[in-house]
């Protein structure tokens, strides 16, 4: 299923959900500046490294760069490692930022999305802290960020694709079964992944997205009600 929309409305202007697609577009656009092979340089000096973070191995950030090791659990996030890895990224966000966004305050909001983050980044380190494969991507915040939509909007509808063979297929989906089977597939693909070989990290969603459970009725505004909005139409339609 790929979302895109939702018809939960807000009423505040999401500034720092925009200022993190920005600021992730804008990184990803010097990446590419950078060509192939200074792309993957800049990964590997600004992405989280488990080895250099544990102190298994010299951390590229701190020999290249000088910068202290645990900065880059933060450069990691708006790093990415290509086209759709971004457009992915920034959809979900676009998606489902704003509302969290507006339960929490645009100061919360950033400090939860961080959060989310560095705990998706340390559950990582903490499965294999000998890596030196360097982890980027915004989508262990992005976990977060969807778990507090579970918490706080289930039952508002997402407009989502399901790709049947050469056809889209266009549905409206609750949120919570839209959240629920991704992370379900994050929890199954995480497994069986191997996590000594490149590609996607999927335990960092998965601490990211606990992160976002516990840190939601933290940080939510004391007016937010849990398990909304309610609708009296189907859920899938």
């Amino acid at each position: 299923m790929i979302p895109i929309s939702d018809d939960n409305p807000v009423e505040r202007t999401p500034f720092m959900t925009w200022l993190i697609v920005a600021g992730c577009v804008g990184a990803f656009l010097w990446e590419l500046s950078l060509g192939e092979h200074g792309m993957a340089a800049a990964e590997s000096v600004l992405g989280f490294t488990p080895a250099g973070f544990f102190g298994h191995e010299t951390a590229p950030s701190e020999e290249v760069l000088g910068l202290p090791v645990w900065t880059t659990i933060f450069t990691s996030m708006f790093l990415h490692g290509g086209i759709l890895h971004i457009a992915g990224n920034m959809l979900f966000l676009w998606i489902f930022g704003n509302n969290i966004e507006e339960a929490m305050g645009h100061v919360k909001f950033t400090l939860f999305y961080l959060l989310s983050g560095v705990a998706a980044a340390l559950t990582m380190g903490y499965i294999d802290p000998h890596s030196n494969i360097p982890m980027i991507g915004a989508s262990g915040a992005i976990s977060g960020v969807l778990a507090a939509y579970m918490l706080l909007y289930p039952r508002a509808r997402v407009h989502v694709i399901i790709p049947l063979g050469i056809i889209l297929y266009p549905v409206w989906i609750r949120a919570m079964w839209v959240v629920g089977v991704w992370f379900a597939m994050q929890l199954v693909s995480a497994a069986y992944a191997d996590p000594t070989k490149p590609g996607t990290a999927f335990w960092a969603h998965v601490g990211g997205f606990v992160a976002g459970l516990i840190l939601t009725p933290v940080l939510k505004s004391r007016d937010v009600r849990y398990f909304g909005p309610y609708f009296q139409r189907g859920p899938w339609n």
